[in-house]
């Protein structure tokens, strides 16, 4: 429970200017850029989730709130605290909205509002737009009541057939909001059609610790580092440990493609947040199914693995293999594309958006295909660099945080 003397905690980020993007995003999307920052020139912008890192959502708003502020825009970053109890409820309802069987019952619904009625209360004024993110935050704007805020909520997950009883439980919650962002019109649901919608994928930063150049000697040492051979093929999976990115799947796809491609490599790199306890059990099964297998290395950011050392596995991997089964996004995707290296992933979600057939590598929906897919691309290396010089080409194009911080500006002006 969180009690009155509760405050959301503030993430301080520095001001980032758009000028350093001139040259990767090109200087057409920057001067727009400055043109709408200048009529949202002072305007208090809260962005609201559940963690400050791990996964997608904390990594977009560790880029895009440092953008607003170098616009001009007093943007802030607030996390909601909450309990093991809270989280597992939420957990539970962010993968009942991507179609899981398991609904809330009368407890979990009860714990849920009791947490976010106190969340409201500890909710600070005098924003003029605020934008809450995913199931953790969404009842915040009914149980506040109007404070002359613009609210929005924003929809990271696949919420394409979701599961009847979370949805009608959340549906009041969400439509009190005066606009919805999802990453693709398929994801609204039905009951929430008549709402105000916006269609907006998120972007990587390119200068981000993530995602910038690295030295090609640097990215081998700290793969090598890990406990990698630089002189096998490499085979790559970022993402949470989350049973809808079937890292167990992917296991049993690589132990394939190693019987055609000996002394292959697989290494899976996990983000552990605050907010997924059942990450930890993920992470104990993938253990499991892991050992004895001195080819397979799992690491994660409480194993020394920070972003970096993604960046670097990446850059350096033969293949990154993204087997996932409900995908929102999928920002790793468009991170290994940027760097040049293909890209073998489910077909889910947002994925084809970001590589569609023939660009950037191949979509799969079996293992079989996905097996058959990374051996193909293995053996043909020069295959593999012109799919990914093609998949790095569309994420500049389409997939950059300049972008997605373009389309969330041209909103707040709609709204105003």
């Amino acid at each position: 429970m969180v009690d009155d003397d509760t405050v959301l905690q503030r993430v301080e980020l520095a001001p980032e200017s758009l000028e350093h993007y001139a040259d990767v995003a090109g200087r057409d999307v920057v001067d727009e850029l400055l043109e709408l920052g200048r009529s949202l020139r002072g305007a208090r912008v809260a962005h609201v989730n559940a963690t400050s890192y791990g996964g997608g959502v904390s990594e977009l708003l560790r880029s895009l709130l440092p953008l607003y502020r170098g616009l001009g825009i007093d943007a802030e970053w607030l996390v909601i605290p909450g309990n093991d109890e809270f989280f597992r409820v939420t957990k539970m309802l962010h993968n009942a909205l991507q179609g899981a069987d398991d609904g809330p019952g009368d407890t979990d619904r009860e714990l849920y509002l009791e947490h976010s009625a106190a969340l409201a209360r500890a909710f600070v004024d005098g924003f003029d737009f605020v934008i809450a993110h995913d199931p953790q935050p969404a009842a915040l704007r009914q149980l506040r009541g109007r404070d002359g805020a613009r609210w929005i909520w924003r929809c990271h997950i696949d919420t394409s057939e979701p599961n009847p009883r979370a949805l009608e439980f959340l549906t009041p919650y969400i439509g009190a909001h005066d606009a919805l962002v999802f990453t693709l019109e398929r994801f609204v649901p039905a009951a929430l059609r008549d709402h105000r919608v916006a269609v907006i994928p998120p972007g990587i930063d390119p200068l981000s610790p993530k995602n910038l150049a690295l030295p090609a000697n640097v990215s081998r040492g700290l793969v090598r580092w890990s406990g990698v051979h630089l002189d096998r093929p490499l085979v790559v999976q970022v993402s949470r440990f989350d049973p809808w990115k079937d890292p167990l799947g992917v296991i049993d796809a690589y132990r394939r493609i190693r019987e055609e491609v000996p002394g292959t490599q697989l290494a899976l790199l996990g983000q552990m947040a605050l907010d997924d306890p059942e990450g930890w059990e993920m992470y104990r099964l993938i253990l499991e199914e892991a050992h004895g297998d001195p080819d397979i290395e799992v690491l994660t950011n409480f194993t020394g693995i920070g972003n970096v050392e993604v960046n670097a596995f990446q850059s350096t991997a033969d293949l990154v293999l993204q087997k996932s089964i409900r995908e929102g996004f999928g920002l790793v995707v468009s991170e290994s594309l940027w760097k040049g290296t293909a890209v073998v992933a489910g077909r889910a979600g947002g994925i084809p958006l970001q590589m569609p057939e023939g660009i950037g590598g191949y979509l799969v929906d079996s293992i079989d295909e996905t097996v058959a897919r990374s051996v193909a691309l293995l053996h043909d290396p020069r295959l593999a660099q012109e799919l990914g010089a093609a998949g790095r080409a569309r994420v500049r194009e389409r997939m950059l945080i300049t972008r997605m911080l373009r389309d969330e500006l041209r909103l707040l002006l709609s709204l105003g």
